[in-house]
């Protein structure tokens, strides 16, 4: 596919073949941008064509990803597809007559970050590099881990040790060589670049690998063909949401929505831009800042949430992320430890879908956005749950209630219930 990256910063353009990661004047600040050839594009193929295919996977759109031959490359797991429910009960709760849930935890490690590793590992393999890294607060490498395993590559992949034991758990048991950093997600990340360039792996990180948002972006594009099978439709034009809630941590998930959206608008394939709200947790929200005082300008916080998945010191695509909010004319808004655990409670108990913390914090949003008259209730509303409740279980518990301890005897079944 003809490609070029261009600088998210300065707009420089930059050629694939000499440039792996980030613009040379900006360093690591350099986010690229993926340019595609939107007329080669078209002429091969379209929303009619994409949806006829049988491969029920994020290589379905692989006619709009930067990958040559990726039926090749590509990992052999499903990933992407996931489900998309129509939100009856929570929609009824919050007067909102048209609300999906996009259910992205049934991924095959369990959560949205497998996108974006499908795509990196099928990438390191055309590139022919050996060994891939990543820093991650777990589900980024977790991710890695497994689909890496699925390709047998070797992976050396950097936690907080604090991380939670489920998907450290996960990163042991596809076999990866796990370091387990005493100190936060920023500085495994910085320590992940470190080590990257010591010793030549090839480096995952969330945005400084400009492909990472390419595989994310396969989650927007997915919604809005998903959304034109539910409305019956079948033209060149998808239905796309008016708007799509997700959790923001380092800003990379919400940059990939924003992209595929900007890939489908400029090969004119949806019927409008969907405005995307980004939810934060109050003790990390680092891009609400910047978007609330009308700057681009990241100023770091000392993140502390219970939501590890979207607790980022400096979000690392942060730029990027302010950009999708502002200017498809969204919002951020911030939910507190306590109305993301109590989102996690409520979706499962009325939707019975299982949310982790970051998952559960797009849900949160969706609330206090009501709550607020940021919506109205005949738009139609995608919540995008980033990651599955099995991932923190330790998270859930605290909201889930105990269970009732009795005699193995039917009088005592009797007498509790009673």
């Amino acid at each position: 596919m003809d490609y070029h990256f261009q600088c998210t910063l300065c707009g420089d353009e930059l050629d694939p073949r000499t440039t792996r990661y980030v613009c040379p004047k900006h360093g690591d600040d350099g986010i690229l941008d993926t340019i595609l050839d939107y007329k080669a594009i078209a002429a091969k193929t379209s929303p009619q064509k994409i949806s006829d295919a049988r491969d029920f996977s994020i290589w379905r759109y692989a006619d709009l990803l930067p990958l040559d031959d990726a039926t090749k490359f590509a990992p052999p797991l499903a990933v992407g597809w996931t489900p998309l429910y129509r939100a009856r009960t929570i929609g009824a709760q919050l007067g909102l007559s048209n609300l999906y849930i996009k259910d992205d935890g049934r991924n095959p490690t369990a959560s949205f970050k497998d996108r974006a590793s499908a795509f990196v590992v099928a990438k390191a393999r055309a590139l022919g590099v050996e060994i891939i890294t990543t820093a991650s607060t777990g589900n980024a490498g977790a991710a890695l881990a497994g689909l890496a395993a699925a390709a047998q590559m070797p992976t050396v992949i950097f936690v907080p040790e604090t991380a939670p034991q489920a998907k450290i758990a996960q990163l042991l048991i596809f076999g990866s060589r796990v370091m387990l950093v005493t100190g936060n997600y920023d500085q495994a990340f910085d320590l992940c670049l470190a080590a990257s360039k010591e010793f030549g792996w090839y480096c995952r990180n969330t945005a400084y690998n400009p492909y990472t948002v390419e595989g994310k972006k396969t989650a927007s594009i997915e919604i809005c063909e998903q959304m034109s099978a539910v409305s019956g439709q079948r033209s060149a034009v998808w239905s796309a949401p008016d708007r799509i809630f997700v959790s923001v941590g380092d800003g990379n998930i919400i940059s990939g929505l924003w992209k595929g959206l900007r890939d489908l608008a400029a090969l004119g394939w949806i019927d409008q831009m969907p405005k995307l709200m980004g939810v934060q947790a109050d003790g990390s929200a680092a891009c609400y800042n910047a978007w609330k005082a009308g700057t681009e300008k990241i100023t770091p916080v000392g993140a502390t949430t219970l939501a590890d998945s979207i607790s980022a010191d400096i979000p690392r695509d942060g730029v990027r992320a302010v950009r999708a909010v502002r200017e498809t004319g969204g919002a951020y808004l911030t939910v507190s430890d306590d109305e993301i655990l109590a989102a996690i409670r409520d979706l499962a108990r009325a939707e019975a879908v299982f949310a982790e913390p970051a998952g559960a914090a797009a849900y949160a949003g969706l609330i206090k956005a009501v709550k607020q008259g940021l919506v109205k209730s005949d738009e139609t509303m995608v919540c995008l749950i980033t990651g599955s409740g099995l991932k923190d279980i330790k998270s859930a518990m605290r909201v889930a209630g105990e269970g009732t301890r009795i005699e193995p005897t039917l009088e005592a079944v009797r007498k509790a219930i009673g």
